[in-house]
């Protein structure tokens, strides 16, 4: 017997990794996805048409680049010129006119997905904003999130964030307390500030070759059958039994890209290390680096210098490149562990990113910090270099994603008749 299918909208939705992990489980359909950035939804516009049967124009009608702060014009249609101005060539003439409304028609929306930008919340971002990100827009984009839920009602909602949303007090107030009061006063139920720890969760739990901890806020209707603990039993439930996956395990059969002895030129393009020798595998290409770089690179790995003390990292980036420095500026994979967070800072130098083989003296490759996303190896980026970096670093990790998913279709199986 076919099992019912769970519709969801996806609401900040990057480059993919949520809606990816949610239809890898088969038991979901995507109604409709939002983002705002064009490499982003280019991306996942492509990666539905090639791996999930959707039409280009399905496609092009079903995932909307939009700024959902105009949250009314997002949902109702009826978009304002300068809204048309600004997204109009790049989206639907139905989805300008109708909205998420007219997308989703008649059909019960069952879960909404999403995580609002994290960088507001993030600890390191608001230790080097001058105003500790007080002042950021994104620390309010939860309110767009909850206008879409009460216009929508579905039956549950996964809201997905950095662990610093634990600690963040934009304007001096606890944003988990605004969140709880912006939910309750629609009719939703979420845990408690005091209780949202416990929904902290660890993507190198869910077989992601990563340790990246993030905050899974779920949310049920005021008298729903569904029980929050329940929904989380049910995530939990879907943590791996076996060892953690490590970078070995999940890049170690990658091609290997040395440093040439001369670097060569094709036109204006400069190549400073051998070629991908694998057709099969796109995006795998090292980046250019100089001669200092790449020594740095090679004596990091060398020495095992992650494990040195703070200082005597400050005093070797002094010591390099005669530059002052408050953080760390370098650090490496290492084989037998998981990756550290990947995070959008990689489109920047990679440096915090260096290939755990000395012998490469080279960071991360796009490709490589998509499977350490545990993005499949056919997902293909479309943008610039920098922007596929930070598109991955903002993403979901897939297959954590899918444990998301996983667990909460046990609970709505059993309360089928919500």
């Amino acid at each position: 017997m076919t099992k019912k299918k769970y519709t969801f909208i996806d609401l900040f939705a990057g480059c993919g990794g949520l809606t990816e992990g949610f239809l890898q489980t088969g038991r979901y359909e995507a109604l409709a996805h939002v983002e705002w950035e064009k490499p982003m939804i280019a991306t996942l516009r492509n990666r539905l048409v090639q791996a999930w049967n959707y039409t280009r124009e399905e496609a092009m009608r079903k995932v909307i680049q939009f700024d959902i702060q105009k949250t009314d014009e997002l949902i109702n249609g009826s978009w304002s010129a300068e809204s048309i101005k600004q997204y109009g060539a790049n989206n639907h003439i139905e989805t300008m006119a109708t909205g998420l409304r007219g997308i989703v028609g008649k059909r019960k929306v069952d879960l909404i997905i999403g995580g609002p930008p994290c960088q507001a919340y993030s600890i390191h971002g608001r230790a080097t904003d001058k105003n500790s990100m007080k002042d950021d827009y994104r620390n309010y984009l939860f309110e767009s999130f909850c206008k879409v839920v009460d216009a929508f009602q579905p039956d549950a909602f996964v809201f997905e964030n950095v662990r610093g949303l634990l600690s963040a007090k934009p304007g001096g107030h606890h944003v988990t307390k605004r969140i709880y009061e912006a939910f309750l006063e629609i009719g939703y139920d979420i845990r408690t500030p005091e209780m949202l720890p416990t929904a902290l969760y660890d993507a190198s739990d869910f077989q992601v070759a990563q340790n990246r901890p993030r905050v899974i806020i779920l949310g049920i209707k005021h008298g729903s059958v569904l029980s929050l603990d329940e929904l989380y039993t049910g995530i939990d439930s879907q943590k791996s039994k076996s060892p953690k996956r490590t970078v070995k395990d999940e890049i170690g059969n990658m091609p290997p890209l040395y440093p040439l002895a001369e670097p060569i030129k094709h036109g204006r393009m400069t190549q400073s290390y051998t070629q991908n020798t694998d057709p099969n595998i796109t995006q795998h290409d090292a980046r250019n680096y100089g001669q200092r770089e790449r020594q740095i690179f090679r004596e990091w790995v060398e020495g095992n210098f992650n494990h040195i003390s703070h200082q005597e990292m400050i005093d070797y980036y002094k010591k390099k490149t005669g530059h002052d420095t408050l953080y760390q500026k370098y650090k490496s994979l290492e084989w037998d562990k998981p990756s550290h967070t990947v995070v959008a800072h990689l489109s920047k130098d990679g440096y915090m990113f260096i290939h755990p083989d000395a012998a490469q003296e080279r960071s991360i490759t796009i490709r490589e910090a998509a499977m350490l996303m545990s993005f499949p190896i056919d997902y293909q980026f479309l943008g610039s270099t920098p922007y596929n970096y930070k598109m991955i670093g903002n993403a979901v990790p897939v297959r954590f994603a899918q444990g998301i998913a996983r667990g909460i279709v046990k609970t709505l199986d059993k309360h089928k008749n919500l």
